[in-house]
């Protein structure tokens, strides 16, 4: 997803040009993994830690790099690797990037010989909780605890935006994962559009209903969707849900409680998303799009609405006009009735990168992500790619294009008020193959009613629960 998209990423999230989930192997055939038995797979000696060098990178050690080559593109991560090339010119830094990550990366996991750092995003991401269950991550609590790049008075985990640390823990303190963007989801539109028919954002469903019939009227669909990856339409539906229900709902799901999809916020979200198939205000064809084509189809104002995560704008940017004043929307209020105020909206950290045990040289992996958490490489991010950092902060002096303005805009206005489901990080083939392509894609296109799609959600999760094979994860 990023890349996220944005997911992960990117999911985020996130941004691959093809599903390709069922080809992925199972990351099951991780917990045969080789160590590394002869000295090529050894881990590198440590360098002498300073105060430049606080996490003892071995300064003459080869760096292995595998960026995820989606929504961000792989420049950002470039650049960061030429910080780190003048900090140890001593090093050679291998540089990949690919879409293919869990095809490409999996085999070298079972050899023992996997790179130092992986950007693990996009629709082919090694699934994140079977990596931690087998034990195949760093621990990241070493650059956390470190000093920033910018201020060696501050520790990085004190420069990064708020939740980033939790999200990368799965059980106990140890940090896994490190989100490297941070993205905002919600309904995307274009302002100029809405303005052609004379309308703002619309702040309740009704209003919604009445902007989508004011558009078909014109010939313009209200919505598009990647139809063939329907796991993007969380990205909007499942905040829409903790508006109308409370967080509770959306942390029991994600727990895998009985019943969880069974509660009343859940089927008024469904019926409120399948109104818009009823009534024709989705963009024929949809159910056929993928990410690339739906966001080309919506920057041609074939539609004007599109569930998506902030990476949108640097995505399609080959396609959007110039005044075409893209902006992100939070769910629009089902009722008075909802648990949350309007403006509740999903934000988390997306583009995850992990440093795996077995690298050669984890120490440069930690080094590179402490560069990047530094103010250069997240102002060289954003201004690159459209899309906030985890760090906190970093936009000083920076002229946002519109989407990343919004999305700017969106945080400031929904406050304390910012959800995290955490499904498509916890079980990724539940929430992409099973939930997404299985049943919100069959509903939106009709061929389940509501009722329907949460009987076979349900199953699905109540499967999940009970596979003993599937590492489990709760709320605290």
């Amino acid at each position: 997803m990023g890349s996220t998209s944005e997911f992960s990423r990117r999911e985020l999230i996130r941004r691959a040009a093809a599903l390709g989930v069922a080809a992925v192997p199972a990351m099951g055939v991780l917990s045969a993994c080789a160590s590394g038995g002869d000295d090529d797979n050894k881990q590198v000696d440590k360098g002498t830690k300073s105060a430049k060098n606080p996490l003892a990178v071995n300064e003459k050690a080869a760096l292995d790099v595998v960026i995820f080559d989606g929504g961000f593109g792989q420049q950002y991560a470039k650049d960061a690797e030429a910080e780190y090339k003048k900090a140890y010119p001593g090093a050679e830094v291998k540089h990949s990037a690919t879409q293919d990550i869990a095809p490409q990366l999996q085999p070298r996991f079972n050899g023992g010989t996997p790179p130092d750092l992986i950007d693990n995003s996009g629709a082919k991401q090694m699934d994140m909780g079977t990596l931690v269950s087998q034990k195949q991550l760093t621990d990241l609590n070493a650059l956390l605890d470190a000093p920033s790049v910018d201020d060696p008075g501050k520790k990085v985990r004190d420069t990064l935006r708020p939740g980033v640390v939790e999200m990368g823990r799965f059980d106990g303190e140890e940090t896994w994962i490190l989100y490297y963007a941070y993205t905002v989801y919600g309904v995307w539109y274009s302002q100029t559009n809405l303005q052609k028919l004379d309308a703002q954002y619309p702040e309740t469903w009704d209003d919604m209903l009445k902007v989508c019939e004011a558009a078909k009227k014109k010939g313009i669909a209200g919505w598009t969707y990647a139809g063939k990856y329907p796991y993007y339409i969380p990205f909007s539906l499942y905040p829409f849900i903790g508006k109308i229900g409370g967080v509770e709902v959306l942390n029991r799901i994600d727990n895998l409680e009985p019943n969880a999809w069974k509660d009343p916020a859940v089927k008024a979200a469904f019926e409120a998303y399948y109104e818009l198939y009823r009534k024709g205000y989705i963009l024929q064809g949809t159910p056929g799009l993928d990410h690339i084509q739906s966001q080309t189809a919506w920057n041609e104002g074939k539609a004007l609405f599109i569930p998506n995560g902030s990476w949108v704008e640097n995505e399609s940017k080959k396609t959007t006009p110039k005044d075409f004043r893209m902006a992100v929307g939070a769910p629009s209020s089902l009722d008075k009735n909802d648990k949350l105020p309007f403006g509740t909206l999903w934000a988390s950290g997306g583009e995850p990168f992990i440093v795996p045990k077995n690298a050669r040289n984890p120490q440069g992996g930690m080094e590179l992500l402490r560069i990047m958490l530094g103010r250069k490489s997240s102002q060289n991010f954003i201004k690159a790619v459209s899309s906030l950092t985890s760090l906190n902060g970093g936009t000083e002096g920076l002229v946002l294009p519109p989407g990343l303005a919004s999305s700017q805009q969106a945080l400031d206005k929904a406050g304390r008020n910012v959800l995290n489901p955490r499904l498509q990080d916890w079980y990724v083939a539940l929430q992409k193959e099973k939930i997404g392509v299985g049943a919100l894609g069959e509903m939106m296109a009709g061929r389940l009613t509501p009722d329907e799609a949460i009987k076979k959600i349900q199953k699905y999760a109540d499967d999940t629960a009970k596979d003993s094979s599937v590492k489990k994860y709760t709320h605290k």
